[in-house]
């Protein structure tokens, strides 16, 4: 499976420390769960990975099971504390019928590539959860690479195509790195959890328009940074004219 090979070749331990906008996309989604996941919770982690979230709320005192499709990514959950792990399939869950409090599908929106796919993911997210669970779903704005090009100066002639077919499709074909992956709006994430019958579904920027300053500004930067980003984010988290100008979407929504 192309998924399985990429991620067996790249690693996603450090994903969201190497960077400073890494770091950026970290804070937040911490701060955002932290904002509905008040009390303990049985948390589904569907495309946990290596467990970079399942660990800081077990941490919190949350009960994190991690469905994974790599194996050595569920190896490495498995060994955080107070983290279980199983592999498995977003589209399959390995779980009961209103067993858990929250699910997080931190992944799997970008990289099942059809809408049927997607769906499929949300009907299983939804069968899950209890009557008035959480889903938490993220997504990769179709602006990334435009914004991420453009900042570190490699937005040329032959880059300019490409981008502008994400941005109009949302189809992403791996032009700075990465693997082919779906890319959204925050209208058609917000769609889509809709039409898998989620309720209050509300969608937030995660890091704000200022995650290519800081990435520009390197790592050197961004202690004297950070603050300003996250007070930005925050200021516009739900700004419809600014939203997709994060480089990750962050949809909440209940059953």
């Amino acid at each position: 499976m192309d998924l399985v090979r990429h991620y067996t070749t790249h690693a996603e331990g450090d994903r969201l420390t190497r960077t400073p906008h890494g770091r950026l996309e970290f804070l937040r989604t911490q701060e955002l769960l932290r904002r509905v996941l008040t009390t303990p919770a049985r948390v589904l982690d569907v495309g946990g990975a290596t467990g970079a979230h399942a660990e800081w709320l077990a941490r919190d005192g949350h009960a994190v099971h991690v469905v994974d499709i790599v194996p050595a990514h569920v190896d490495a959950a498995a060994e955080l504390p107070g983290v279980t792990a199983h592999i498995g399939d977003a589209r399959a869950l390995p779980a009961e019928d209103d067993s858990v409090d929250a699910v997080l599908l931190f992944g799997p929106l970008y990289h099942l590539l059809t809408p049927a796919d997607r769906a499929q993911s949300l009907t299983e997210a939804r069968r899950v959860l209890r009557p008035g669970g959480l889903l938490a779903a993220s997504a990769i704005s179709r602006y990334l690479s435009l914004l991420e090009t453009a900042a570190n100066g490699t937005l040329d002639a032959a880059l300019a195509p490409p981008i502008d077919a994400v941005i109009t499709s949302g189809h992403y074909d791996g032009h700075i790195g990465f693997t082919a992956t779906h890319w959204h709006t925050a209208d058609e994430l917000r769609t889509e959890l809709e039409s898998a019958t989620f309720e209050n579904v509300e969608v937030y920027g995660i890091e704000g328009p200022s995650w290519p300053a800081l990435d520009t500004a390197g790592d050197a930067g961004f202690a004297a940074r950070i603050d300003a980003a996250l007070r930005c984010a925050r200021l516009v988290e739900q700004d419809p004219l600014l939203i997709n100008t994060s480089a990750h979407l962050l949809a909440l929504a209940h059953t």
